[in-house]
């Protein structure tokens, strides 16, 4: 299987010159590894490294655009810090972006930065939210019409354990193994699911095939055992980049993580027809939006 894992020695949170390679291989849901690039905490901020600083009953904490922290525990000034912490990384995971895609700047839409603390091992999940198993992202209640899920990661663990992924075969190879099982889309169980408010809007037949690669990835332990796939240890102080829509992966443990997710349009890729949206509507032969 060709390499879906991109190492790029880069160690400095903007990139002098725009590197087409590195734009391509992203665009076809490869990883951008950059195994030096570290997100350096503050002395102060080494206490924030713990699960007690978020609120138990979410599952991580977050930070919106307008700065307003989520699922944060602790007192006032914790929360600031918090927040500092998060705030900071966000800047400069937008810094990496902007340099390294600069045709996306204008069209990128940012959404909440999160710090994830927990221990991936020990969270107890139904099949269809377990992230150890290989998947694409897709969202049952949030359709997105082909809008891109691009994600920035880095691991701050203080101990050194990486945090462990599985990286799996391209995205149009997973599509042309599920497709075929996928349930047909029916208009009318998109409008009801919108009347009930089980879905934020109109599923259109996009999203719906989405779920139907990701639920029926996850729900096919045969394939988790056997599909073309890495495991790969993202090292402590290191920052990968993915579509996280395309790229199938699994996270299978660490601890640790800050996490900035961008969403951009489709159409506004370097080479739109490398998007899910084109190769699921190139595969079934009609406008799936």
């Amino acid at each position: 299987m060709e390499s879906q894992i991109i190492e790029i020695d880069l160690a400095k949170w903007q990139v002098d010159t725009p590197n087409d390679q590195w734009i391509a291989a992203l665009e076809a849901g490869k990883v951008l590894y950059f195994p030096r690039l570290a997100f350096g905490l503050l002395e102060s901020e080494l206490g924030l490294l713990t699960p007690a600083v978020r609120d138990p009953k979410v599952r991580n904490i977050s930070l919106d655009a307008r700065g307003h922290l989520k699922g944060a525990a602790g007192g006032a000034e914790q929360q600031l810090a918090l927040a500092a912490m998060v705030g900071r990384f966000r800047e400069q995971a937008l810094s990496l972006v902007h340099t390294l895609l600069p045709k996306y700047r204008e069209a990128l839409r940012v959404a909440p930065t999160s710090y994830r603390p927990m221990q991936v091992e020990t969270r107890s999940q139904s099949w269809r939210a377990d992230d150890r198993r290989m998947h694409v992202d897709a969202f049952p209640s949030r359709p997105n019409y082909g809008e891109r899920i691009l994600r920035v990661f880095t691991n701050v663990n203080p101990d050194g354990a990486p945090r462990v992924w599985r990286v799996g075969e391209p995205f149009e190879t997973v599509a042309r193994r599920f497709l075929p099982r996928a349930k047909p889309y029916v208009r009318w169980q998109a409008s009801l699911l919108k009347a009930l408010h089980v879905t934020k809007s109109f599923r259109s037949e996009y999203d719906h095939l989405m779920l139907q690669l990701h639920d029926g990835m996850k729900g096919d332990m045969q394939y988790q055992q056997d599909a073309g796939q890495v495991t790969m240890p993202f090292a402590a102080g290191s920052v990968w980049v993915c579509f996280s829509d395309q790229a199938s992966h699994a996270v299978m443990s660490g601890q640790y993580m800050l996490e900035q997710t961008l969403h951009l349009p489709p159409e506004k890729q370097y080479d739109p027809s490398s998007s899910p949206l084109a190769i699921l509507t190139r595969l079934v032969g009609h406008p799936l939006v």
